[in-house]
């Protein structure tokens, strides 16, 4: 006979449980047939993580004198605080609570009752087993340094800056490129209120380049994560630009002088030039410009320096001799808003771009639709004269296709109805062909917008594109691009003439995503983009504590849900900071210096980075406040040498024992005991 008092809590869940295990008859088993190991009461409530649920297990606990609870129901991950609270509020320690997932261990993957409901009680039985073993336990406390890391500086990791900065906390923003903005300042207008991109991005730049509370790291990149929540120390490589920013006036005399030009293939897309030394585009933040080694004269054959001859500033801002430049910081929260890659459209040749003069991508034609732009914001075929008189969009390049990216891309279809629209701007004349699978129109006023192109007089063709070729074989057609696709809507195939193709291509991870998830701790999906902690509920923060995401890193979005989702993790982050210290879940490894051999098996199979090795000692230890109590050096550690908080041996085969107490005509059933290990 147990000496704990046990309460056993079965929820219905509406229908999601009840519809397949009989609860009732699992509630009345629990109290006759557990009562040797504790159990004193046992109810089943419609929904147990109600407020009255909640109430209903706190009053037992204060009546009764519960020391242990048992609730069966959903998933500990969605439910196991809630049930934790309840059982704090009524005076019994958080970690004497138990939960036994029986809507997605049981009702969700069976659908014999009868079954459902014997493997009910099973896993009700391995619960109780359990929480007897359980011991009561403290939350570790870590304290929270005020600063913040923003890496990525797009709208989504401007807008998270902006808002932590402006709640008076300092913001590291670190930014690969020499510039901040990310590919919306590439754009040309927004969708659906065609905006100017840059007209409503500059101003977030302006403002985050020269907030008092922002140290803005452009032309950088962060090189090492030490540390945990609360406290991480950050190496970041500052990049030689060649320019010395205290002196740099931004005045641009050295771009005008450089002799060097070289084609632009990542703010121009390949469709303009720049100089060797350059500024990305006019409205770059900071303003400084960077020398381009790989195409400077003097880098390559020592000679020229014109861009330090006819700099007017005293001392001279161009430095040849300057070198990258480590930095670290320390911070309390991260925020990852590392965006996207544009799918490389060369991977579909059938669609003819790179092979065919005239295909687009949907950046290049941004890039040509844009004032600043190579042609001046006007449309232009690739001899940078000739308009199209027709021209294709095709919708979901590289997006909802099996043999590339299964997923949809979210912006693709407005983007490619803003293009139809830009044509019908630019030429008016021109007749424009959107080729889409289904039009996707989702969001506040974007069906609108499809509506308002429509009657501008844009075809709109329901069906994917089979072929973009220039091989002509129709009166007409000497000169241009054919397509050749489906119609659905007429179940025929089409053959359409025109003069430019527009790729609309969709969004991928960044190809580094999977290194860069791995030096900061965080998973990414199979796709490649980083892994949230709960799809739903928590779609900002990832497991490992003190990490955030925001923007297109954690999946394809269009500009306002990453400026929506950039102001979430600033919330998520400005929540901790004012908290002053985060309360960390207990539930963690721990070695056994005595048992420890040294092996270091267990060193790099940490996901969250959290082992470390004593050279002087050959130990290992376990950093607990980074650690998420995973278990896997638990399970790898050949020397029995680490224990899971609350994951001893002799809990988790209590649990067994109690599993397998349920024979199959469903009484209780003493097996024999296991060996222990």
């Amino acid at each position: 006979m147990s000496k704990e008092r046990i309460g056993v809590y079965v929820c219905h869940c509406g229908t999601n449980i009840a519809s397949v295990v009989d609860v009732a008859d699992v509630s009345k088993w629990a109290g006759e047939q557990l009562e040797d190991s504790g159990v004193v009461v046992s109810r089943d409530y419609q929904f147990m993580c109600s407020s009255l649920g909640q109430e209903l297990i706190q009053d037992d606990i204060k009546e009764k004198g519960l020391t242990r609870v048992v609730v069966a129901a959903c998933s500990p991950h969605l439910h196991e605080q809630t049930f934790r609270t309840a059982c704090d509020k009524a005076g019994l320690n958080p970690f004497l609570c138990e939960m036994v997932s029986v809507r997605e261990q049981v009702s969700w993957v069976h659908t014999d009752k009868k079954i459902a409901t014997q493997k009910a009680k099973a896993l009700i039985s391995g619960g109780v087993e359990r929480v007897n073993l359980h011991v009561p336990l403290e939350p570790l406390h870590v304290p929270i340094n005020e600063t913040t890391l923003v890496v990525g500086a797009g709208i989504a990791g401007i807008q998270a800056a902006i808002e932590i900065a402006d709640s008076g906390f300092p913001v590291v923003l670190v930014e690969r490129e020499p510039s901040i903005g990310g590919h919306m300042a590439q754009f040309d207008k927004t969708f659906p209120t065609l905006d100017c991109a840059a007209c409503i991005l500059t101003p977030k730049m302006v403002t985050a380049g020269g907030h008092p509370n922002i140290t803005l790291l452009s032309y950088s990149e962060v090189e090492r994560v030490d540390g945990y929540v609360g406290n991480f120390t950050v190496t970041i490589r500052k990049k030689a630009r060649y320019v010395n920013e205290d002196a740099c006036t931004g005045c641009g005399i050295c771009i005008e002088k450089c002799p060097v030009n070289v084609i632009d293939d990542v703010f121009e897309a390949g469709l303009g030039y720049r100089k060797a030394v350059y500024r990305p585009f006019p409205q770059a933040v900071p303003k400084y410009p960077v020398i381009d080694t790989e195409n400077c004269t003097y880098f390559q054959r020592g000679k020229c320096k014109a861009c330090q001859i006819f700099c007017p500033t005293q001392p001279n801002s161009i430095d040849f001799e300057q070198k990258d430049e480590l930095i670290q910081v320390n911070v309390g929260n991260i925020i990852l808003a590392t965006g996207y890659d544009l799918f490389d459209t060369r991977r579909i040749p059938q669609y003819g771009y790179g092979r065919l003069a005239n295909v687009f991508t949907s950046l290049e034609f941004e890039r040509m639709c844009n004032a600043s732009g190579p042609t001046n914001g006007a449309v232009l075929l690739r001899d940078g004269v000739t308009e199209p008189e027709a021209v294709a969009v095709i919708h979901c390049v590289g997006s909802r296709d099996r043999h590339y990216n299964n997923y949809c891309s979210n912006i693709c279809c407005m983007q490619s109805i803003k293009f139809a629209h830009l044509v019908k701007e630019r030429v008016k004349s021109a007749d424009v062909y959107n080729f889409y699978i289904d039009m996707r129109t989702a969001f506040k006023d974007y069906d609108e917008f499809y509506q308002r192109v429509l009657s501008e007089g844009v075809h709109f063709i329901r069906g994917r594109v089979a072929e973009v070729t220039d091989a002509a074989r129709l009166p007409g057609e000497e000169g241009k691009i054919i397509i050749q696709a489906e119609d659905t809507f007429i179940g025929k195939q089409r053959r359409i003439p025109v003069d430019m193709v527009i790729l609309s291509a969709g969004l991928q991870p960044r190809a580094d995503s999977k290194e860069v998830g791995q030096k900061f701790g965080i998973a990414c999906s199979a796709q490649g983009f980083f892994t949230e902690k709960h799809p739903k509920l928590d779609p900002v923060a990832t497991m490992t504590e003190g990490i955030f995401i925001a923007g297109c890193a954690q999946g394809p979005k269009d500009i306002p849900a990453s400026v929506a989702q950039g102001a979430a993790a600033a919330a998520r982050v400005l929540g901790r900071i004012h908290q002053k210290e985060l309360a960390l879940d207990p539930i963690r490894a721990s070695v056994i210096e005595e048992k420890c051999s040294g092996c270091r098996i267990c060193n790099d199979m940490c996901p969250f980075n959290a082992i470390l090795f004593h050279e002087d000692r050959m130990v290992t230890e376990i950093n607990p406040a980074l650690c998420q109590g995973c278990g896997t050096c638990v399970a790898a550690c050949p020397s029995n040498a680490i224990t899971g908080t609350q994951f001893s041996n002799e809990q988790v085969l209590a649990q067994l024992e109690g599993l397998l107490m349920i024979g199959f005509n469903g009484n209780s059933v003493r097996i024999l005991e296991p060996e222990v290990a």
